[in-house]
C-alpha cells in the first residue's frame, strides 16, 4: 500500500478524503505499519490536543495519546467502517482513555490525601461512568473561558482554595479573583447550556 502524507493545511475534496481515509482504514486492518503511521500523521494532534484540554497536563496528555493509537494498533480488528469513520472511532477511544486517566488521577489524589492526613487510603469504588463524563465536559467547558477565569475556577474546584487563597496564592488582587470567578461561573453556565441545546 502506498501512503501519501497529506498537508492538513491543504484543502482536499471531500470525495478524495474520503478515499484516502478508507485506503487508510483497509492498511489498519491489514495490520499495514505505514498506513498505522499516516493515520498517527493524521490524526495524532487530535488525540494529542483533546487530552491536553481534558487532563489539563501535557505529559498525561503524552501518555493518553500513546495509548490511544496502542491501543487502535490492538484492537483494529474492532473497527466497523460501516459503523462510522476511523476518525471517529480514534476520538472514541480518546475520550474513554481520558475517561480512564481521569479516574486514575483521582484515585492517586485520593491515596495521597489519604496518606497526608494519616488515614487509611478510603475503600476504593469505582466513579460512575456518569461521574467521571460530567468531569471530562465540565474540563471541555473550562477550556473555552479566558484564562485568567478558568485559572481561578480550576483552583477553587480542583484544589478547594477559597478566594482569599487563590489571591495569595496568584498574587491577584481578591477583589479581581472574585471578580474572575463570578464572571467564570456565568460564562461557564452559558457554555454548558450552549452544549445541552
Amino acid at each position: 500500500m502506498t501512503t501519501q502524507t497529506r498537508s492538513t493545511t491543504a484543502l482536499v475534496p471531500p470525495v478524495e478524503e474520503t478515499r484516502y481515509e478508507e485506503e487508510l482504514a483497509r492498511g489498519l486492518a491489514a495490520a499495514d505499519e505505514e498506513a498505522f503511521a499516516a493515520i498517527y500523521r493524521r490524526w495524532g494532534s487530535l488525540v494529542h490536543t483533546m487530552a491536553t484540554r481534558s487532563l489539563g497536563d501535557t505529559h498525561e496528555a503524552d501518555d493518553v495519546t500513546q495509548q490511544v493509537f496502542i491501543g487502535a494498533w490492538r484492537g483494529r480488528n474492532g473497527f466497523r467502517p460501516d459503523r462510522g469513520a476511523l476518525g471517529a472511532w480514534l476520538v472514541g477511544i480518546t475520550r474513554r482513555k481520558i475517561i480512564d486517566a481521569l479516574a486514575a488521577r483521582t484515585r492517586r489524589l485520593s491515596l495521597v490525601d489519604s496518606a497526608a492526613h494519616g488515614a487509611a487510603p478510603a475503600a476504593t469504588t469505582a466513579a460512575a461512568p456518569d461521574d467521571v463524563l460530567d468531569r471530562v465536559l465540565l474540563v471541555e467547558a473550562l477550556s473555552r473561558l479566558p484564562r485568567a477565569q478558568r485559572e481561578v475556577l480550576c483552583l477553587a474546584f480542583f484544589e478547594d482554595l477559597t478566594q482569599a487563597q487563590i489571591a495569595e496564592r496568584t498574587g491577584v488582587p481578591l477583589g479581581t479573583v472574585k471578580s474572575h470567578a463570578r464572571r467564570g461561573l456565568h460564562r461557564l453556565r452559558m457554555v454548558i447550556e450552549q452544549d445541552h441545546v
